[in-house]
């Protein structure tokens, strides 16, 4: 088992778990975690039954965990510290180089909270895991939000701004695409993230116009990213979605936290590609 502790007292700073069979990767995502937050508590297990044991000892802030350990899967081991503590709710990150895979069959259960591409880069990984500790830390960003709602639309975008968000509310999937067309002739993309509902007025759904920013117009997930919010549990409607281009779901009725950190991580991963793209 690996541990560190930054400079903060112990028993104030987060904990974060993090259970992965490579020594290596623990250390990295160590060492990135603990230069985002100093005084953050990382405990690195190798294996399942580790992280097990070392769960008696103590509620976890954060909980990541590769799919693949050496003991078992990591899905069985979401179950368990889910209900270890079921009192207590402790966000479940599966971080894995083929989750995409397993994410558009839903295969990642409902032990999990959320999922992370390794792809992508430690640096951003510690982004992610700093957005469920610490979300008040927020981001600018301009999100084109698109809900035919007015009620749900005043709550929701009031939730966005409080975090520093710029929103911009439309009520129909043809109206965003007006929106992004205007923009694009006049040299811009028009938004750093869109935030769509399924069901919208208008012949077009959240999904056509997932498809239009995706196919029409051609940005892809890191130019601009699209979450998309559903109240459809069915998991083949949720894989449509994600094979039609939407980096996210975001599960109806919206949770606050969660919603916020989806959206600020999506524009930190845009940010961090933009900058990869154009030092390259």
């Amino acid at each position: 088992m690996d541990r560190q502790i930054g400079s903060r007292v112990a028993g104030a700073s987060p904990r974060i778990l993090v259970v992965d069979g490579s020594k290596v990767v623990r250390q990295l995502i160590t060492r990135v975690v603990t230069a985002e937050m100093p005084g953050v508590e990382v405990i690195g297990c190798g294996t399942g039954a580790e992280a097990q044991a070392e769960l008696q000892h103590g509620v976890m802030d954060f909980v990541t965990i590769a799919l693949r350990l050496p003991d078992m899967d990591g899905l069985e081991l979401a179950r368990f510290v889910r209900e270890s503590a079921p009192q207590i709710y402790m966000p479940i990150v599966v971080v894995s180089g083929d989750v995409e895979a397993r994410l558009h069959r839903r295969e990642l259960g409902e032990f999990v909270t959320d999922y992370f591409d390794k792809s992508l880069g430690f640096g951003a990984l510690a982004e992610f895991i700093l957005g469920y500790i610490r979300p008040e830390g927020g981001a600018e960003g301009e999100v084109l939000y698109v809900e035919d709602s007015r009620v749900v639309a005043l709550a929701t975008r009031r939730m966005m701004e409080k975090y520093g968000l710029t929103v911009h509310h439309v009520i129909s999937a043809e109206d965003a695409i007006a929106r992004l067309e205007t923009s694009r002739k006049q040299g811009e993309i028009g938004a750093d993230i869109v935030l769509t509902d399924v069901s919208l007025k208008g012949e077009l759904t959240g999904g056509d116009l997932v498809e239009s920013i995706r196919n029409e117009f051609g940005y892809g997930k890191g130019k601009l990213p699209v979450l998309v919010m559903t109240g459809d549990e069915n998991p083949a409607n949720q894989a449509a979605l994600l094979r039609a281009g939407a980096n996210d779901l975001v599960e109806k009725p919206i949770e606050e936290k969660l919603l916020i950190t989806k959206l600020l991580f999506q524009l930190r991963v845009a940010l961090h590609l933009r900058e990869r793209a154009a030092a390259e």
